[in-house]
């Protein structure tokens, strides 16, 4: 492998630090899934999947304690789920600490921002716990066997998620709610846990062989927690169908600059930005397709931080991680190959996610019995396609985003007008 110029030559410390950060992600996906399989393991002797049992779970850290040291399953799944949801965070706080170390103080002061964004909207929904009343009729038929099949197909979602680095909640929702009659707003809830699995999943394979440019992805984070805040808030005051049109929508035009573009394996002539030049964004990764160091430079930043925001915002209202925002602003506007975007937006979506899950928790909108077997399926279809993604042409993954985001989008639109309900 050639050894990169010295403009993009990647130092022993931030080596160290993608291993460092690579290793908390492994560490926060192994514990939350011990305990969501536990919990899972432990719910037939409770008398299995109950409509009561699917919407009733501990609201606070203290009953979750006291449950899962009752061996309530309930309580274990929730745990693990909390550990799920709290693995973005301590991800951006290793970071803040690895770039001190590093002795980047610009980086220092972005990061912390990031991690002050995500506790307060974390504290926010936990001060104010309150549950969804609504659609217990809807799931009357779940099962066993329910919980399986959504297991399976959260896999696939996983899978395609972490090739094209959209998250799985961008196949969730509609499987969801189309296929298993789910109301939006909980299938929203518990996409979020599912992005957040995607990005923890993934990512930690994609930082640990350098492929996700870190500092792109702690800047631009700054734009997306602040969206995603927003739109959570939002989120609130809009009702089912308009969600559920705008989420098709949003999906219909994020396709078309991939279309445009559908031929290009890496961009050319790209020259950095003054921001990008200060930040230090540019780079280079191991390409294993192409079977060189392939380096690249980073334009029109403050374009792609403002598309960041709308990003966030996305994210906020529809529970989708806004991978499709997010890899359109790399991938267009600020010119990283098509690799970088896509692993780069996976590390991103989690703490995308992370921002608004507090909020979505607080209104009672991630039942964790609903919510496990989706984090289980993305984490393992995650795992995978990160294994596969190294081998795969920049063509290649966007020949296979591009029908199956067309289908998604045109099944959610025709079904919150009220065709195929």
């Amino acid at each position: 492998m050639n050894e990169p110029s010295q403009a993009h030559k990647t130092t022993a410390a931030t080596l160290d630090m993608n291993v460092l950060v690579g290793r908390v992600l492994v560490l926060g996906v192994s514990l939350s899934t011990l305990f969501i399989v536990a919990g899972l393991l432990v719910l037939p002797t409770h008398g299995g999947v109950t409509l009561t049992r699917l919407f009733d779970f501990p609201d606070s850290l203290g009953v979750i304690i006291h449950g899962v040291l009752a061996g309530h399953p309930q309580s274990i799944v929730s745990l693990g789920l909390l550990l799920l949801l709290a693995t973005p965070v301590l991800r951006v706080a290793i970071s803040i600490v690895t770039f001190a170390i590093e002795k980047d103080a610009k980086y220092v002061v972005i990061t912390a921002f990031v991690l002050l964004v995500l506790l307060g909207s974390i504290i926010q929904g936990l001060a104010n716990p309150g549950h969804s009343t609504t659609a217990h009729e809807a799931l009357r038929s779940f099962t066993g066997m329910t919980i399986v099949i959504i297991g399976i197909c959260s896999f696939a979602a996983g899978l395609l998620g972490s090739l094209v680095g959209l998250g799985g909640g961008i196949m969730v929702v509609p499987i969801l709610t189309i296929f298993f009659h789910i109301p939006i707003r909980f299938a929203i809830g518990v996409s979020i846990v599912s992005v957040i699995a995607t990005s923890s999943g993934a990512a930690a394979a994609y930082v640990r062989e350098r492929v996700t440019n870190l500092r792109v992805g702690m800047f631009l984070e700054v734009g997306t927690t602040l969206g995603a805040v927003t739109g959570a808030v939002v989120a609130g005051f809009l009702s089912s169908s308009v969600l559920g049109i705008v989420f098709g929508v949003i999906l219909l035009i994020s396709v078309m600059p991939l279309i445009v573009k559908i031929g290009e394996e890496l961009p050319t002539g790209v020259t950095s930005d003054r921001l990008a030049k200060w930040l230090n964004l540019a780079s280079a990764y191991p390409d294993a397709h192409l079977k060189r160091e392939v380096p690249y430079e980073v334009a029109h930043t403050p374009w792609g931080l403002a598309m960041m925001y709308v990003a966030g915002l996305v994210s906020g209202l529809l529970g989708i991680g806004s991978g499709t925002f997010k890899v359109i602003a790399m991938d267009t506007v600020m010119r990283l190959p098509m690799k970088v975007s896509t692993t780069t937006s996976n590390l991103m979506i989690g703490v995308t996610a992370a921002a608004s899950a507090g909020i979505y928790f607080a209104r009672g909108d991630i039942p964790p019995l609903l919510a496990a077997p989706v984090a289980l399926g993305v984490l393992a279809g995650a795992l995978l396609g990160a294994r596969i993604l190294h081998f795969v042409s920049n063509r290649v993954l966007r020949s296979i985003f591009i029908p199956v985001i067309v289908v998604a989008a045109v099944e959610m639109l025709l079904r919150s007008i009220g065709i195929g309900k």
